[in-house]
């Protein structure tokens, strides 16, 4: 398995592979009050804006549904480059668009906008997988997807936290 900082060591591959633990606010480090440390972007960043997004379908987050882990998300903030990869919870997915299109929408909306973002289905967890990332891949499509309003709607509500 991935080695995902003690989670699940020794533990059953994928037992029950529905809900995780999930890891809670991580601490500040310290240093990270250090005014003078220019604020870098790192993956643990970025899982902490995503992984409460929430399911479409399900009342679950993304990160319950272990649809985003931290391992699958790769900054370079020298870069200004971001790639997420997100697993549907089903191969056949029908929301795994809109799933990457939350991940997506959320992103821009919290990062600076030097970014430039990568946000794909892992690689062989969906039926469609090309297609998904062809959806995904086009900023266009994305800001098109956007003036859909009952898309905007639901990506909204998966955005928005729950009360």
């Amino acid at each position: 398995g991935w080695g995902g900082g003690g989670m699940g060591d020794g533990l059953l591959e994928n037992a029950n592979p529905l809900i995780c633990e999930c890891s809670g606010e991580q601490p500040v480090m310290a240093g990270e009050e250090d005014e003078q440390v220019p604020d870098s972007i790192d993956a643990r960043e970025i899982f902490d804006l995503i992984r409460s997004i929430n399911d479409p379908e399900h009342p679950l987050t993304l990160e319950e549904l272990n649809v985003v882990e931290q391992v699958w998300v790769q900054v370079s903030d020298p870069e200004s480059t971001v790639a997420v990869a997100f697993t549907p919870t089903i191969p056949h997915c029908s929301m795994a668009t809109l799933i990457g299109q939350s991940i997506k929408v959320k992103l821009l909306r919290s990062l600076p906008q030097r970014f430039k973002m990568d946000v794909h289905v892992t690689p062989g967890t969906h039926a469609s997988e090309h297609v998904v990332n062809k959806q995904l891949a086009g900023k266009e499509r994305v800001a098109a997807a956007l003036e859909n309003t009952h898309l905007l709607e639901v990506v909204n509500q998966c955005l928005s936290a729950r009360s």
